[in-house]
């Protein structure tokens, strides 16, 4: 009797590498940019301690937008320089009655992608929304 051969053809492995390399093709790129969003949350995360403090400088004070964009941009400072914020800026303009608050991110981590939120003042309920025209992250698909 004959002693029948066991195991795989090169052929049974080749398919098998090409199906694991077909579906790292297309995990790999999807794992990048669900990590990259997922990294982005630090800078919209910062966006949460100046909109609150315009809120209580609008509410408790009753101040105009410049003088509580001032305040806020004291505060915050130098406050989020870190690896992937490089500044937080904020700007209040009277005449829309609005506060903009906008995260620069570093080079080595986002290019300087940006996100901006304006709040507007309605008799100190303050409405924020994410400014997609100016906001750079939109194009990148980071928010």
């Amino acid at each position: 009797m004959k002693k029948q051969q066991q195991g795989f053809t090169l052929i049974e492995l080749m398919i098998v590498i090409a199906i694991i390399a077909i579906l790292a093709g297309i995990g790999v790129p999807s794992y990048q940019a669900y990590m990259a969003q997922a990294r982005f949350v630090e800078v919209t995360n910062t966006a949460a301690l100046p909109t609150e403090q315009v809120n209580k400088c609008f509410q408790t004070t009753n101040r105009t937008p410049e003088v509580c964009a001032s305040q806020v941009a004291a505060i915050v400072s130098g406050a989020f320089n870190t690896n992937v914020i490089e500044s937080v800026e904020a700007v209040g303009v009277n005449a829309d009655n609005t506060v903009t608050i906008t995260t620069i991110t570093t080079d080595d981590a986002f290019n300087g992608v940006t996100h901006v939120m304006v709040g507007t003042n309605n008799n100190g309920i303050v409405a924020w929304a994410l400014d997609e025209t100016t906001s750079t992250c939109v194009a990148a698909a980071l928010c």
